[in-house]
């Protein structure tokens, strides 16, 4: 391997390393109010409803998995959709509205008041996130945000928001699955 390559991998493990410090300083107080939410949601019957774009589509499904199967125990399943699944529901959406439609016409059909709508965004500006976040918010439903830049109109809609801030999605990325997985360990622990 090359000195080039080597120090460029060195330098994604060291913001690496730098973006899990600043989440144990500034983020876990959050991550646990996130995992609270979720919990007392769900032991009243809410559904987590997710989303995003991409790999934050990805996590969204990541997620959904989590808590509808389990993440390390045995325990009931959990009421968990990622949005970001039924091909013909996306695709007729965007083919007959627009693509900035294909969250918030599913939240308009399936989120309920008191219900969790988690969305997923590195950008903190994805359209149809925002989108979903407004009518998600206007049907009464708990608004979650995971981002990647602070200050983001994300972040504004939200009613908690957790940052993971880098000018890579990748990075941002990365810190969302630690802290999604921390956030299923800690949900999943309430109903053992």
């Amino acid at each position: 391997m090359s000195k080039n390559l080597k120090k460029q991998v060195f330098e994604i493990i060291r913001t690496h390393r730098k973006m899990v410090t600043e989440f144990e300083e500034s983020g876990l107080e959050t991550i646990t109010d996130i995992a609270g939410v979720i919990t007392k949601a769900t032991k009243k019957g809410a559904t987590v409803y997710i989303c995003g774009n991409g790999g934050s589509a990805a996590d969204a499904q990541h997620i959904a998995a989590e808590l509808v199967n389990r993440f390390e125990s045995n325990r009931r399943a959990l009421p968990a959709i990622a949005l970001t699944t039924d091909s013909s529901v996306m695709t007729s959406i965007a083919n007959d509205y627009c693509y900035e439609n294909i969250f918030a016409r599913q939240a308009e059909a399936l989120v309920k008041k008191g219900d969790i709508f988690w969305a997923i965004s590195t950008s903190g500006s994805s359209p149809n996130v925002l989108a979903a976040m407004k009518v998600a918010r206007n049907k009464g439903a708990v608004v979650i945000a995971f981002t990647g830049r602070k200050n983001s109109r994300m972040e504004r809609l939200a009613d908690i928001c957790f940052c993971a801030d880098s000018e890579s999605a990748a990075r941002s990325q990365e810190i969302h699955l630690l802290a999604y997985h921390i956030i299923c360990k800690l949900v999943e622990q309430s109903f053992a």
